[in-house]
C-alpha cells in the first residue's frame, strides 16, 4: 500500500463515483448505473476502466456533449432484435433496460441482437456481459472506442480502440469465462494514467505525430496507438468499427471524434450486444458441461498460467474482504467535484 493510498470499501467507492455525477446533474438511474460499473473495475483492479473516467464524464456533461437525463427508448423489439436509442445519454442505464429484454429474446429464438445507438460509453465492457452468463447465456458486445489505432505498418489513427468482450457461463457457484480487450495493443485508459503519473509507457505501444515510435505518454495520445498482433489485432478492430458502426446505423469513430468536443469524455457511437441460448444449440446443458469440465481441467493442468478474468476475479474476492485502494490524489479531485 502506496503512502498516498487510502482503503475504502466497495459501497464507499461506489459513493465517491456517483456523488460528482448526481452534483454535475445526471440522473439518478443513470448515476446508479455508472457507478456500480466503476466500483467493479476499482474492486477488480482495472483502474484504467475505473474512479478516474468519472472526471471526464463530468466534463462531457458540462460542455453540453453528454445529456445527463436522457431517456432511453425502446425503438424496436421486432423478432430477435432489440433496438434502444440512448438519445445522447451515457450507455449503462439504457444497457440495464435492454438486458432483460435481449435475455427473453435469447431464451426464445436462440440467438437475438441488442443495438443500443447514440450512446457515450465509457466502462469496461465485460461488465456489461458477465451478468448475461451469471444467467445461464452465452454474450458478446462491442463499442467504438477512441478513434486513437493505426492499421498494421500505419502510422496515423485509422480507428477506433474498438473492445470487445465475451462471456461463456460457467457450474455452478463459479465465475464466468469472460475476457474484455481492446483492438489496440494497450487501452487509451493505460496510457492516460501513465501520463497522470508521470509514468513512460513500453516501447512498442504507440508512435508519436510524426511516426517514431515513442515512449512518452503525451505523444502517444497526440500520435497513434499500434493493434495489438499487427495486422490480427487490426483486423479485429476494423471488424469492431463494422458490427458497432454502420451494421447498426451509427457512427464510425473517425465521425465520432469529427463531433466530439474534446471535454476529455467519451465519444458517441454504437453498441452491440448479441446473446446465444445453449440450450437451443446444444439441445440440452450437456454442452454446458462438457465446456465447464474443459476450462476446469486446463486451470489445474496448466499452472501456473491462468483462464482469462482469473486476476480480476481473484482481485475482486480481496477487495470485497480487505477493502479497495484509491489513490488520495485521484480521491481528493472526485470530492472536489462533489
Amino acid at each position: 500500500m502506496d503512502r498516498d493510498d487510502i482503503r475504502l470499501s466497495f459501497d464507499a467507492v461506489r459513493r465517491l463515483a456517483e456523488q460528482p455525477l448526481l452534483k454535475c446533474g445526471v440522473s439518478r438511474e443513470h448515476a446508479e448505473a455508472m457507478a456500480e460499473v466503476v466500483a467493479l473495475a476499482e474492486a477488480d483492479e482495472a483502474r484504467s476502466h475505473g474512479l478516474y473516467r468519472i472526471e471526464g464524464c463530468v466534463q462531457a456533461v458540462r460542455s453540453g456533449k453528454v445529456d445527463p437525463q436522457a431517456r432511453p427508448e425502446v425503438v424496436s423489439t421486432a423478432g430477435a432484435v432489440v433496438r434502444i436509442d440512448a438519445r445522447g445519454g451515457f450507455a449503462l442505464h439504457p444497457l440495464r433496460l435492454g438486458r432483460p429484454l435481449l435475455a427473453d429474446k435469447a431464451r426464445e429464438f436462440g440467438i437475438a441482437a441488442l443495438a443500443l445507438n447514440n450512446c457515450y460509453h465509457f466502462s469496461a465492457l465485460w461488465a456489461d456481459i458477465e451478468i448475461m452468463a451469471e444467467r445461464g447465456l452465452v454474450a458478446l458486445s462491442c463499442t467504438i472506442g477512441a478513434h486513437n489505432v493505426a492499421l498494421a505498418g500505419g502510422s496515423a489513427p485509422a480507428f477506433g480502440t474498438n473492445p470487445f468482450a465475451f462471456a461463456f457461463p460457467r457450474g455452478e457457484g463459479r465465475k464466468p469465462f469472460v475476457f474484455d480487450l481492446s483492438s489496440s495493443v494497450v487501452a487509451k485508459g493505460e496510457i492516460e494514467l501513465r501520463r497522470r503519473s508521470g509514468e513512460s509507457i513500453p516501447a512498442g505501444w504507440a508512435v508519436d505525430r510524426q511516426g517514431a515510435p515513442t515512449t512518452k505518454p503525451e505523444d502517444a495520445l497526440a500520435g497513434a496507438i499500434m493493434p495489438f498482433g499487427g495486422h490480427k489485432g487490426a483486423a479485429l478492430g476494423l471488424m469492431v468499427e463494422l458490427l458497432a458502426g454502420p451494421l447498426i446505423g451509427d457512427l464510425k469513430s473517425a465521425e465520432a471524434l469529427a463531433i466530439d468536443t474534446h471535454d476529455g469524455g467519451p465519444l458517441r457511437g454504437g453498441y452491440l450486444m448479441l446473446a446465444i441460448n445453449p440450450g437451443h444449440l446444444g439441445g440440452n446443458d450437456s454442452g454446458l458441461e462438457e465446456a465447464d469440465a474443459w476450462l476446469t481441467s486446463l486451470a489445474r493442468q496448466h499452472k501456473p498460467a491462468r483462464l482469462p478474468g482469473t486476476r480480476r476475479h481473484a482481485a475482486r474476492v480481496r477487495s470485497m474482504a480487505d477493502g479497495i485502494l484509491v489513490s488520495r490524489c485521484l480521491y481528493n479531485r472526485l470530492l472536489e467535484l462533489c
